[in-house]
């Protein structure tokens, strides 16, 4: 218990140490953001859905026996479904 009372001492002896006095001039650091927060999540929605379109023309045309442009299409969508749903 002792030990605890001086570690929350010495702490509070460093926090008085590093307070600055009145006097003194404080610099204050401001953080200008290059993009504002509601650009990066703009950003960030853009860039998931330019990833899942070339992933699906990646997978249809070079993986697959299909040309790359049909994974665009939405009768190749509707045919996944209805493959997906045993419609056919």
């Amino acid at each position: 218990m002792a030990e605890t009372k001086k570690k929350v001492s010495l702490r509070k002896q460093a926090k008085a140490e590093k307070a600055p006095e009145k006097d003194d001039k404080q610099t204050w650091w401001v953080q200008i953001r290059l993009f504002p927060i509601w650009l990066r999540i703009v950003l960030v929605l853009a860039l998931i859905v330019l990833a899942a379109i070339l992933g699906a023309m990646v997978g249809y045309g070079v993986i697959g026996d299909g040309e790359p442009k049909d994974a665009l299409k939405w009768e190749t969508w509707q045919h996944i479904i209805d493959i997906m749903s045993g419609k056919k």
